[in-house]
């Protein structure tokens, strides 16, 4: 009798992530683990044996450490929003695209349709609660005809939108650094720091650099940090709304002005697609609502704790973004002034104007920068664990040094800095060209919401059939969050291809497009010279082992929260 688990793989073309612990793939292992939907024979622990079994149900063996609880991986993806900093790097294109109703209405706008996202995400995560994420998701969901080249292609565009989204975060801390330090001038409008291509270059690197130290060797100390930047963002937050508001040094705009006026002459597009070009600044701040996923193997109850953290972080951030956007509107300096700095980066210069003080500037922009630092930090342990997943299914090229986890340390280490030299690479694009940033994170936005958008369109596609049995089931308002979801993704992919601001010159160029497109073709490509022979996807699994699992880890899940 054919091994269920391995129906759909032909002979002999098992990739390296199998041969080493197809052990643990096969389907007599979870039965022999008794998944029953009691909990005394899942072991002392309960709760953290109920996550592995569903997890080696689903054909994986349990390899990193479950440390981290409901709260902590609501944290976590706070932190990987990183609102208000999120937002404060990339002001500049609701500015150039129309001003306050770009900004305000636009924040709002992209944050209802993110929480449609992370809901329709949250569905399928109930079910499929691995790090793989979206990528073993859509994997599971697809017809077998398609489910290869589709589930390729998603876990392609999540591994490159994670690592592009994290060399995105660490190279606008580094440009956001640089217009800081500005705000202390030489002359009236000449900043004391020339930011020269070399020295942004080496301030990215050191950047970069920490970010990877930190979640390599102090993995253990993560959730406490996450914890930690909640209380910093918030006091951060409500100094910075305080100080602009009660000095204002040039005066308030009124009502009319902060939620009404509507100016998209600077970008030169027609006034509708001006303001959609400025949602770019929205999305880029949320793009990271599924990143999350790939921690799953380090919580204690996934099925339920990271569907309710992606939903609850979108509500938490859209309010912190609100409380963080209004009163920066009203002190807005000259809309013409901001949508012409050289840096891109306006947010220095709007609290300044509202301070008056080059000292008390830089103080109140302190909590942004080591927010920024805590999102880089949390984007790269969210990176390596989702390049780590995809490796284990044998899916990248020499998967056999990716796929391995540093037990000492508990992290995929090769994985993270792999990813670290490929973006300190691509960092380097900043010396030809710096409309660089806007590569990065038009690129990380577009290949994320394409990840994103796999899922969702398959379990739509197949009538969502397989997340009525999950913990996170929405019924029929699901449809419309699917349905608000692909559409929004219809829009994203082109919208964020676009320049900011016509005419184009070159130095201004919005190379996404060019970068998504290459993306684009060599994977497919990549698919048909390597993939077809060497990727046979993750291990499939049968359903009703895992149906059983999934019952018991829900079992154990509520009778964790009765005993506490």
């Amino acid at each position: 009798m054919a091994d269920p688990l391995h129906s759909n793989h032909a002979p002999g073309l098992q990739p390296d992530a199998f041969t080493a612990g197809s052990d643990f793939h096969r389907p007599s292992v979870a039965k022999e683990r008794n998944l029953s939907l009691g909990t005394k024979q899942l072991g002392e622990d309960g709760g953290h044996n109920s996550a592995d079994d569903l997890l080696e149900a689903m054909g994986y063996q349990a390899e990193l450490t479950r440390s981290r609880s409901t709260l902590q991986v609501a944290f976590m993806s706070f932190v990987l929003a990183s609102i208000p900093y999120g937002l404060a790097t990339t002001l500049y294109y609701p500015l150039a695209g129309g001003g306050p109703v770009n900004i305000i209405w636009g924040w709002l706008l992209v944050s209802l349709i993110i929480l449609c996202v992370a809901a329709s995400l949250g569905e399928i995560t109930s079910v499929y609660p691995t790090s793989g994420g979206v990528y073993y998701q859509t994997f599971m969901l697809a017809a077998p005809s398609y489910r290869l080249i589709m589930s390729w292609i998603c876990g392609w565009a999540f591994v490159v939108g994670n690592i592009t989204i994290t060399l995105a975060v660490n190279f606008g801390t580094t440009l956001f650094f640089a217009a800081c330090i500005n705000v202390f001038e030489s002359e009236p409008e000449v900043g004391i720091f020339a930011a020269e291509p070399y020295q942004v270059y080496l301030i990215f690197l050191a950047i970069t650099l920490l970010c990877n130290v930190v979640s390599a060797l102090g993995n253990r100390w993560l959730p406490w940090l996450d914890t930690f930047a909640i209380f910093w963002t918030f006091a951060g937050l409500i100094c910075i709304v305080v100080c602009v508001l009660a000095i204002a040094k040039n005066g308030r705009h009124d009502a009319a002005y902060v939620f009404g006026e509507f100016d998209p002459s600077y970008s030169g597009w027609p006034a509708g697609w001006s303001f959609c070009v400025g949602l770019l600044h929205a999305a880029y701040a949320t793009s990271s609502t599924g990143m999350i996923i790939s921690m799953c193997e380090e919580v204690q109850q996934p099925a339920t704790q990271v569907p309710k953290a992606m939903v609850g972080t979108i509500v938490l951030n859209t309010i912190a973004g609100l409380v963080f956007l209004i009163p920066l509107v009203f002190v807005l300096p000259d809309q013409a002034e901001l949508a012409g700095l050289l840096s891109a980066q306006p947010t220095p210069v709007i609290i300044k104007s509202a301070i008056g003080s080059s000292g008390g500037s830089i103080a109140l922009l302190l909590p942004l920068l080591v927010l920024a630092l805590f999102c880089g930090i949390g984007c790269t342990t969210a990176s390596s664990r989702c390049t780590w997943a995809f490796a284990r299914d044998g899916a990248i090229p020499g998967s056999k040094w990716w796929k391995q986890v540093n037990g000492k340390l508990d992290v995929p280490l090769n994985a993270m800095m792999m990813i670290m030299v490929v973006e300190l690479a691509l960092g380097l694009i900043y010396f030809g060209s710096s409309a660089a940033f806007n590569a990065f994170s038009g690129v990380g936005v577009i290949c994320l919401t394409l990840s994103y958008a796999c899922p969702i369109f398959v379990n739509l596609i197949t009538g969502r059939q397989q997340v009525a049995e999950g913990n996170f089931y929405l019924g029929k308002l699901g449809w419309l969050c699917n349905v608000v979801s692909i559409c929004w993704s219809a829009l994203a992919l082109p919208l964020f291809c676009m320049p900011t601001a016509i005419p184009v010159v070159p130095d201004y160029m919005n190379y996404a497009s060019v970068v998504f497109f290459a993306f684009f073709v060599v994977a497919t490509a990549w698919y048909f010279v390597w993939g077809k022979k060497n990727y046979c996807g993750p291990p499939t699994h049968d359903e009703n082992v895992v149906l059983e699992a999934r019952r018991a880890s829900v079992a154990v899940g509520h009778e964790e929260k009765l005993r506490y």
